[in-house]
């Protein structure tokens, strides 16, 4: 996935959105250090840059001049990075989630979200899923989940297609976690299966509970809980899902680090769990003991073991 200008690696990269809110796009772009031109401009890391080819979302280029620049970058022999953004639909045939004609297709022609991210994905070197959507379903995929949306890794399995996945998540993701395990999977190559946790997600980033990094946990250890929204205290009582939860929120922060949800006063939603956000709803209610058991397996990494409940025709 590499190609070489005035001793500079380039390293080919295809963003591709699904069913998606455009909020793990906005997030990144709003990245401070790197900024968005540190990102597609200039060196993300020392001798090496990410030639975004394809991002509907900031690209000049738009009908049939972006779907002639995604054809290019597909056929390339050097390969590609796939970002996927957001779930995929796949009930009625993927009629939920349509993505733009295949530049060889007739026109007026169109093909699902579904195909089209699976056709990608065949040739790419390997795949980050950026967002909880895209990682493991996410909102697009809560119950009852009627346009049938699963995350990447899920429709390559069902699909018998192998290639590496780099699972992002969060609702929306930090900046940093992706610009940062893209950086470094340019330096080292990408992470093995000891950088990364059950879940599929970079340890580098995920891999603490954010109870243990909370400001509150003192509070939680001497049983001052909140009680309404707004007072001192521990926001476990009100739903707060940090204990349970993997991410750094409270040492890095978003919006160039000022802020996060529990510093704002809303409790943890579990964002980045494979369990958000079914189990973690409704938000300001605390998860009960009898829950415990399904977040202890999907957290292994699990996710079969605890199916999403059925669409509503399937019951």
């Amino acid at each position: 996935m590499m190609e070489r200008s005035e001793g500079i690696a380039e390293h080919p990269a295809i963003w591709f959105q699904a069913s998606a809110c455009s909020g793990c796009v906005v997030s990144v772009l709003n990245g401070v250090a790197p900024t968005l031109r540190d990102l597609i401009v200039d060196q993300l890391a020392p001798g090496h840059h990410v030639n975004l080819r394809f991002q509907p979302t900031i690209m000049a280029a738009s009908g049939e001049v972006a779907l002639e620049v995604l054809a290019a970058a597909e056929e390339a022999k050097e390969g590609y990075l796939l970002v996927v953004d957001g779930a995929l639909p796949t009930a009625a045939g993927g009629l939920f989630g349509r993505a733009a004609r295949r530049r060889t297709a007739k026109k007026g022609a169109h093909t699902t979200m579904h195909e089209r991210a699976l056709e990608l994905a065949r040739n790419a070197s390997a795949i980050v899923a950026l967002g909880t959507c895209a990682a493991y379903g996410g909102m697009h995929a809560a119950a009852p989940n009627p346009s049938g949306c699963v995350s990447i890794s899920e429709a390559l399995r069902q699909a018998g297609i192998e290639k590496a996945v780099i699972n992002v998540p969060g609702c929306p993701p930090h900046p940093d976690w992706f610009t940062g395990t893209v950086a470094q999977a340019l330096l080292f190559g990408l992470p093995g299966p000891e950088d990364l946790d059950a879940a599929g997600r970079p340890k580098r980033f995920f891999g603490r509970l954010l109870h243990d990094l909370c400001p509150r946990r003192g509070e939680f250890e001497a049983h001052k809980f909140a009680k309404a929204a707004g007072e001192p205290g521990c926001l476990y009582e009100l739903g707060c899902k940090g204990p349970w939860t993997h991410a750094d929120c409270p040492e890095r922060q978003f919006n160039g680090g000022v802020n996060w949800c529990v510093g704002a006063g809303s409790p943890c939603h579990g964002c980045v769990e494979p369990f958000f956000p079914d189990i973690s709803c409704p938000i300001y209610k605390k998860i009960g003991l009898e829950e415990l058991p399904r977040i202890a397996r999907e957290e292994t990494g699990q996710l079969t073991a605890v199916p999403r409940p059925q669409r509503a025709e399937e019951v």
